[in-house]
């Protein structure tokens, strides 16, 4: 895949990229390694008066990186924006809040003659240049939810984002060297997908993080593990938004529309598979149809649009085949389902109902703004249902019976359970997935202590 910007609303390439080639990467591998040795001495203070720099300077920057978000994987500009001020707000709690969150810790109940020790601790220490392999869904936010906590950790980071957003990768790097980071801190390397397998192999990386395609988690966890390297994995999604009979049925069809179509539908967190209580199924499909029809489809650079193009021709394709296989094997179309006439690869909110077991939507994500309606019996089948994937992300649950919730809690295969609301990520609360979503947590404690040295420190009594 070439690395380039090709407008996704008109099929139009604007800029073209040579990628990097040995020397170059070598020069770079062996500049993150020195940097780190002197970058990992630094105290919290000075990182977070760096991190904060860049935060002021992304939020000084916000109307113009988000024309390049949208030009680039078509995102609706407003969107964009606020893509832009959630980086800032998660840049500026990790300056706030890593020191707290990385403080040497004494083991509970700690005996000295047990242990014949007179004082031990934990403390986290940084393990070097980690890689990054990026998408384009969110290509500033699913590098910042990874850069700033590894800086703020001691770590310096490796850069490799997805082929069809090479100007926000460049911004990237250059946002961290304007805010004072020296030059080794933070790089975006400008390669394709075929050169990641030997860069994760260098000894002086010393782990992964990556955000992507199922596929693509295999090959770096594959070459990780034989490397014995650590690994986060954030992979796909198919998420249920399970609503009952207790639930405002309003309020949660108003939700499930946005919850479905943010980012054109593109996001492993977006709510896929809508099961809802035969009780409450007419009512809520009605409202949801409606609110999904209503879109604003149409040139993202618009402020009032509220679904723009996917992001590749490839992508629409791919989703065009979903719901192509879904209405021969007898799904209803209630609205959409058709590509529309004109130029760029826009898709129109769909939504398909009837979904049985052996249809590939049922078993696959769809990326892109289609949804699927299943009815459920009672709350167990919601549960069986919701559980019918392959993947485990996040789900969002809507219901007024506190017993209800208990259940959906303990028996949702996921890595987050939102009540009577949409998932969304914040930087102090953690996230990741079970199941075929991948492994391990990014943002919160958890996420900041992912690429740290757990070491015991023990001194003799």
């Amino acid at each position: 895949m070439p690395i380039a910007t090709v407008n996704p609303a008109n099929g139009e390439t604007l800029k073209t990229y040579e990628a990097m080639g040995e020397e170059e990467i070598e020069r770079r591998l062996q500049l993150a390694e020195a940097t780190f040795r002197t970058y990992r001495t630094t105290t919290f203070a000075e990182r977070a008066r760096l991190l904060h720099r860049a935060a002021d300077l992304l939020d000084e920057d916000q109307q113009d990186i988000a024309r390049v978000l949208t030009t680039e994987m078509g995102k609706p500009v407003k969107q964009a924006r606020a893509e832009a001020a959630k980086c800032v707000k998660a840049m500026r709690w990790y300056a706030d809040h890593a020191e707290e969150l990385l403080a040497d810790e004494e083991p509970a109940d700690f005996d000295v003659k047990d242990s014949g020790a007179s004082r031990a601790l934990v403390r986290y220490r940084p393990m070097g240049p980690v890689l990054a392999v990026m998408p384009w869904n969110f290509p500033l936010w699913q590098v910042i939810r990874f850069a700033a906590p590894a800086l703020m950790a001691g770590n310096v980071g490796l850069l490799k984002h997805a082929s069809n957003v090479p100007q926000t990768a460049l911004y990237l790097e250059d946002l961290f060297h304007r805010a004072g980071f020296t030059e080794g801190c933070f790089q975006t390397l400008l390669i394709g997908s075929g050169a990641v397998d030997d860069i994760l192999r260098d000894e002086r990386v010393k782990a992964a993080t990556l955000t992507g395609s199922e596929p693509a988690g295999r090959a770096v966890a594959s070459t990780a593990a034989e490397m014995i390297k650590k690994t986060v994995l954030e992979l796909g999604g198919s998420d249920p938004f399970v609503v009952m009979p207790s639930a405002d049925i309003d309020r949660a069809a108003q939700v499930a529309v946005t919850a479905r179509v943010q980012n054109t539908g593109q996001s492993c967190i977006a709510a896929k598979r809508f099961i809802v209580h035969a009780d409450v199924y007419d009512a809520f499909a009605e409202r949801f149809v409606q609110g999904m029809k209503a879109l604003k489809v149409g040139d993202p650079l618009e402020e009032e649009t509220e679904v723009g193009p996917l992001s590749s021709e490839q992508g629409r394709t791919d989703l065009e085949e979903l719901v192509d296989d879904a209405r021969r094997g007898g799904a209803t179309v209630l609205c959409g389902g058709e590509r529309p006439d004109g130029p760029g690869w826009y898709y129109p909110p769909t939504v398909l109902a009837d979904i049985g077991r052996e249809m590939r939507i049922h078993r696959e994500e769809a990326f892109g703004p289609v949804a699927t309606l299943y009815r459920a019996a009672d709350l167990d089948e919601a549960v069986l249902i919701a559980n019918d994937s392959p993947f485990g992300l996040s789900s969002n649950v809507w219901t007024r019976d506190e017993s209800e919730v208990d259940r959906f809690v303990r028996d949702l295969d996921a890595g987050g359970v939102y009540v009577n609301g949409m998932t969304a990520s914040h930087p102090a609360f953690p996230f990741g997935g079970v199941k075929r979503s991948g492994y391990g947590r990014e943002l919160s404690g958890h996420g900041i202590r992912e690429f740290c040295n757990i070491t015991t420190v023990w001194h003799g009594a």
